[in-house]
């Protein structure tokens, strides 16, 4: 019954469970279908079908959804099934094609093999043919490139060798051509077969030296006619100056020839500018001719120098444009040319062109030169005024230091204006000694003033003139004194050597003044000068020698005429000591009467002493110096006045001393009453030199100052 019950229970109970299972579906499919998104493409091409069809929502509908969809994919794949078939059946035809087209190829092969079989020894023939033909090809093309390379057309040779062609770029360039070939012959001469590379070696060399000698013989011929004066010179010259030096033996004859023709030119020039008249038509005689001015030798040889030195400049200036405009070009020319010539004089590595233009502006001069010493040395020897002769001297040498930067040391233009200088140098000491001669001769008494002579002043002018031509000089300052000391060695120094003779012949101070006037006025005239320190010295030295003299004459003369020589002879051997001193009032010059006759004499002299004193010294043309002079003098005689002073002073006092111990002793003695008044007598009688002779070195100083 119980198991009735239960069953009747599960009957009852599973209606109940399918209805929660269906609710639960229906809940998931709800659940399901909302969770689906409307993005979806399945859902939304599911949605675009619906629509096509035209569905209409009903219970039929629905029902039968299923079985329409169903039926419409059974068609759908029967369509495909269907349109598969048709595919199928056109492949079939393909592959029918296929084999047919393989049966062609077949043939063909079997076709081509046996045209091989026939053709090949005709194709084989056919490559070797194509083969010769490209190497054929390629040698003609070598050949052509090596006759283009290595050999020169007819008409390259003519512009090269031809003398009626003429030398322009067209020959440079083939020039350069040609030095090419022979240089890219030594690549020949490494082949095995060298015949070929020696043999276009040999045709380059005679075709270089061919081309060379028309370039030598065209340079040769515009040499001749090369106005250097013109600034456009024509630039093929100076380009076949530099290709020429590759020849240095042609080279250097070119240059000897050029020299020669410009030395002709320029001497002919000179002439010209000289006398007015030339040969060459092409000389500018529009200025005056410097033989004019003959008469003014200075001018005539200074407008001659000046005529050197301008041509000298223009032509270093024309030819360094010639030669050297481009550098290092014509070392470079040189440089290659010594290996073709290793003979030649030319050292291409040491070539300096700086150098070489200098020798070729001095080889150019030469003629110049020579003609300007023949002139320079007539115009010198008829010159009888040593001043002028002096200035010539400073004239060539001013020109000689100036073209010195222009053509070096060694040169024929200063060679001869190195001759030039000495000789005009003899020449003034010729003419300069004549007129010292002439002085020391007319210089036998000096002026009764004591005056400078009118023989030495002219020969202080003189000398000044001298003077003021060497400092315009380009002498170097450090040697100046030195390169002056000749000049002053023939004017002054004998002039002064005899006036210091004559002085030697006159009596004192007249003797000393008179050197003095004639040292001092040369000092003036020296010291403007910064070349004449060393003379200046020794002037310096003798008039310190002749003040010294004066000043030791006027002191004698103080000492004399004051009467106070005695005085000092008889003090001088005596010592300090109390035994001379006590002596001194026994000494005949300080007994009472003479001393007092040596106070008045003393008396006498100091208010006239320092007019007395200066008028020795009148005729000494500087006065300031007479009063130095007299005024040393004067305090010299002042401090042997107080020597004097002070010996005396001394005697009185140790006297003085002497009577007071003689008293004391007499006492101590117990001498008679007699003796002591005896003592005291003699003390009473006794008289003070100082009494005598009163007096005192303060009122000398104030009287002689």
């Amino acid at each position: 019954m119980s198991q009735g019950l239960s069953e009747n229970k599960d009957e009852n109970d599973r209606p109940a469970g399918l209805a929660f299972q269906r609710s639960n579906a229906l809940s998931n499919k709800l659940t399901g279908v909302l969770s689906v998104s409307y993005t979806d493409s399945e859902i939304r091409d599911a949605l675009h079908w619906l629509d096509s069809k035209k569905v209409q929502n009903t219970p039929n509908l629905r029902r039968r959804l299923r079985l329409d969809l169903q039926r419409d994919v059974i068609d759908s794949n029967g369509s495909i099934v269907q349109d598969f078939g048709q595919v199928a059946e056109q492949l079939r035809r393909v592959g029918s094609t296929i084999s047919s087209l393989d049966r062609y190829c077949d043939d063909m092969r079997r076709h081509l093999a046996a045209s091989r079989q026939e053709n090949g020894p005709l194709l084989d023939e056919a490559s070797q043919l194509l083969a010769q033909q490209q190497d054929l090809e390629k040698k003609k093309q070598l050949l052509d490139a090596f006759n283009k390379h290595f050999v020169l057309s007819e008409e390259e040779l003519r512009v090269l060798t031809a003398a009626a062609e003429p030398i322009d770029e067209h020959f440079f360039v083939i020039l350069s051509r040609v030095k090419q070939i022979h240089s890219d012959c030594r690549v020949l001469l490494g082949s095995e077969n060298q015949r070929l590379g020696l043999e276009l070696m040999e045709q380059c060399s005679g075709h270089l030296n061919s081309g060379y000698q028309k370039l030598y013989r065209w340079i040769q011929k515009e040499f001749k006619t090369l106005d250097l004066e013109n600034p456009q010179i024509n630039a093929f010259i100076r380009r076949s100056l530099r290709t020429l030096a590759e020849r240095p033996a042609l080279f250097e004859n070119c240059l000897d020839s050029f020299a020669d023709v410009r030395e002709h030119i320029l001497t002919d020039g000179f002439y010209a500018a000289l006398t007015g008249s030339s040969t060459n038509q092409n000389n500018d005689l529009m200025m005056k001719p410097i033989e004019v001015h003959a008469h003014d030798a200075l001018r005539y040889i200074g407008d001659m120098l000046a005529w050197t030195h301008s041509t000298t400049v223009s032509e270093r200036e024309a030819l360094e444009s010639l030669f050297i405009a481009e550098g290092d070009e014509m070392a470079k020319g040189i440089r290659a040319g010594r290996h073709s010539e290793p003979w030649s004089s030319l050292d291409g590595e040491s070539f300096d062109g700086r150098k070489a233009l200098s020798n070729l502006v001095n080889r150019n001069m030469v003629g110049v030169a020579r003609a300007l010493r023949q002139c320079i040395e007539q115009a010198i020897q008829g010159q009888n005024d040593p001043v002028t002769v002096y200035k010539i001297v400073n004239l060539i040498s001013f020109y000689r230091v100036t073209l010195t930067k222009l053509v070096g040391v060694e040169s024929s233009i200063m060679e001869t204006l190195s001759r030039l200088a000495k000789s005009a140098m003899r020449q003034f000491e010729v003419l300069q000694s004549d007129n010292t001669a002439n002085v020391q001769a007319e210089l036998t008494q000096p002026p009764s003033d004591l005056s400078v002579p009118e023989a030495l002043e002219e020969t202080l002018t003189q000398l000044r003139a001298l003077m003021r031509s060497f400092e315009s000089s380009l002498a170097p300052s450090e040697s100046r004194e030195e390169e002056f000391q000749p000049v002053l060695s023939q004017t002054l120094k004998p002039v002064l050597d005899a006036y210091e003779n004559v002085s030697k012949n006159i009596e004192m101070p007249a003797g000393h003044t008179f050197l003095l006037n004639c040292h001092r006025a040369t000092k003036k005239t020296l010291q403007p000068f910064d070349f004449t320190n060393a003379i200046i010295e020794q002037i310096d030295s003798s008039i310190e020698s002749s003040v010294t003299k004066l000043v030791d004459y006027q002191h004698a003369f103080f000492l004399h005429v004051s009467g106070l020589h005695p005085l000092l002879t008889a003090l001088i051997p005596l010592s300090d000591s109390a035994e001379d001193v006590v002596t001194i009032p026994t000494l005949p010059p300080f007994q009472p009467a003479a001393l007092k006759e040596a106070s008045q004499t003393l008396d006498d002299f100091l208010p006239s002493a320092m007019m007395d004193a200066l008028e020795n010294l009148k005729r000494l043309q500087d006065t300031k110096l007479a009063g130095d002079i007299t005024s040393e003098a004067a305090d010299r005689f002042c401090e042997d006045f107080e020597f004097v002073e002070g010996r005396l002073a001394a005697a009185d006092t140790t006297l003085g001393a002497n009577g007071k111990n003689g008293d004391r002793s007499d006492e101590d003695e117990d001498e008679s009453s007699q003796q002591r008044s005896e003592a005291r007598q003699r003390k009473e009688d006794a008289v003070l030199l100082r009494d005598l002779y009163p007096r005192t070195s303060g009122e000398l100083r104030v009287l002689l100052s």
